[in-house]
């Protein structure tokens, strides 16, 4: 019973001193991160432009706003699966050289956005009959997103504007 008592002992005491180092070096870390910041305000101002970039891209990949501003008069659904994938792919590539400015788990999240909305839409194409035209497939978009958690691009968002408010503070 006394043994038993005594490693709970010891590992309660072992969890709290790695509390308590974690909490250093979080501290320590975010002293670091201040005065690079402090170092460096032409280096801050191209992240700032970088994460506002991403952001316009996360905004524009969003279901609602690529159907939208993506003309589909006259196209089959399998034409306009092409056009809305190319698009996102395409804004993608023009802003890759952004992912040098932010932190690489930023620029995961902006790679698995355009991966999942580019799965998405091949996914509900999939869906439809082969004589199914954009105007169904646009429909269908719409509708997939209006489910809750549907828009991976609202996450994207948030997380490049809590990295630009770590900057700005």
């Amino acid at each position: 019973m006394q043994i038993i008592q005594s490693i709970e002992f010891i590992i309660t005491l072992a969890t709290l001193a790695l509390v308590f180092y974690l909490f250093l070096e979080i501290k320590k870390l975010k002293k670091q991160l201040i005065e690079s910041n402090q170092k460096n305000p032409e280096g801050n101002k191209l992240k700032l432009q970088a994460l506002e970039r991403l952001s316009l891209y996360a905004e524009r990949c969003g279901f609602n706003n690529i159907v939208r501003r993506t003309d589909s008069a006259g196209l089959s659904a399998a034409e306009y699966h092409h056009v809305l994938t190319e698009t996102i792919k395409g804004e993608y590539e023009y802003n890759m050289s952004q992912q040098i400015y932010v932190i690489p788990e930023l620029w995961n999240a902006v790679t698995r956005l355009k991966d999942q909305n580019i799965y998405i839409i091949n996914q509900l194409t999939s869906n439809l009959p082969p004589e199914a035209t954009a105007i169904d497939l646009g429909k269908m978009i719409i509708e997939y997103s209006m489910t809750p958690n549907a828009e991976m691009n609202k996450i994207v968002l948030d997380a490049l504007q809590f990295e630009a408010k770590k900057l700005l503070n």
